[in-house]
């Protein structure tokens, strides 16, 4: 029976209403194979071996009705320890921040990988995809925007588009975004904040009024974009689409324009094993391609009816040899 691991965070830490991972965790039970979830403090290389301290688990009913009840109904077996070998997939699923932890968990997934095991998405390209320095790759896609630790590049470029947003490498959910307007007093403690006085690279860019229409999440299956996107649109006073943030997601059809930046953006994905992804979309421009562990699956399934976690893992059964 085909065994799938899932690397994610605590499982009592998930969201009943919106979790992703859920969501891929009760396709791959009703595919009929076995389930297991792994810390990133899981695995163990010993003596040219990699070991993988794994729980099973059984949901006892779906994501939604886990929501209604608000209930976590999960059966979740004591840590055995396997041999990487012994199992067909292996899903990145642990949140950012993307720190060292985060990349010597990918170091071992490329040990696993070694071993002959799939792992979506591929563990080189975690590392080297941020998914705020990612866009720089497409930069006739993106607006304008700079990459530093240079207060006076950084400075420069608030001068020159005089209402700019700037955030953190290394974020998620909206946290530590800045929209910096002109003539605000607090520009030079922010980006003092933000570079840690010159020590880290950020982002800025310049600031999309179109924001209000929201900041689209547009998911892609193997270079594929799925047919709706969710857009985002920030709450009264704040300038952050992100759910986490307080934003509320409306489910729409992709626009001819979403559709041209994914043909741009997908092939690019299937070339280096990014199976799974979600790009970011305001108005006209792409700001961000999340790689790690992209969300908004749930929401688009209850929105437009679709089964997005199923038609991943069908296109990775695929790639298994499994249909």
């Amino acid at each position: 029976m085909t065994h799938v691991v899932f690397v994610t965070d605590p499982i009592a830490t998930f969201s009943l209403t919106k979790d992703s991972t859920l969501a891929m965790l009760w396709a791959a039970q009703r595919r009929g194979w076995n389930v297991s979830v792994l810390g990133t403090n899981g695995f163990t290389w010993r003596d040219g071996r990699m070991l993988l301290a794994l729980n099973r688990l059984e949901l006892k009913c779906s994501p939604d009705q886990m929501a209604g009840a608000g209930v976590l109904d999960i059966e979740i077996q004591p840590i055995q320890h396997l041999p990487a070998n012994d199992v067909d997939l292996v899903m990145m699923r642990k949140d950012p921040p993307f720190d060292m932890d985060y990349i010597n968990a990918t170091y071992m997934l490329e040990q696993v990988e070694n071993e002959g095991v799939l792992v979506v998405n591929k563990a080189q390209s975690l590392r080297d995809c941020n998914e705020k320095y990612y866009t720089t790759a497409f930069p006739e896609l993106a607006p304008s925007q700079v990459i530093s630790s240079d207060a006076e590049q950084l400075l420069a470029f608030h001068a020159k588009h005089e209402d700019v947003v700037f955030k953190p490498l290394d974020g998620m959910g909206g946290k530590g975004i800045f929209r910096v307007r002109k003539d605000d007093p607090n520009v030079h403690v922010i980006i003092e904040s933000l570079t840690r006085y010159g020590k880290t690279a950020i982002v800025g860019q310049r600031f999309l009024p179109e924001i209000t229409a929201g900041d689209k999440r547009i998911l892609l299956i193997d270079g594929q974009p799925v047919s709706h996107a969710i857009a985002r649109i920030p709450k009264a006073g704040e300038s952050r689409g992100n759910l986490a943030a307080g934003g509320t997601g409306v489910a729409q059809p992709l626009t001819q324009r979403d559709q041209e930046i994914a043909a741009v953006v997908g092939p690019d994905l299937v070339r280096r094993g990014l199976v799974f992804a979600g790009i970011d979309v305001i108005g006209d421009f792409l700001t961000e391609i999340n790689v790690t562990c992209p969300t908004c699956i749930r929401e688009l399934d209850r929105a437009c009816g679709l089964d997005i976690a199923m038609d991943l893992l069908d296109c990775i059964a695929q790639k298994l040899d499994l249909s």
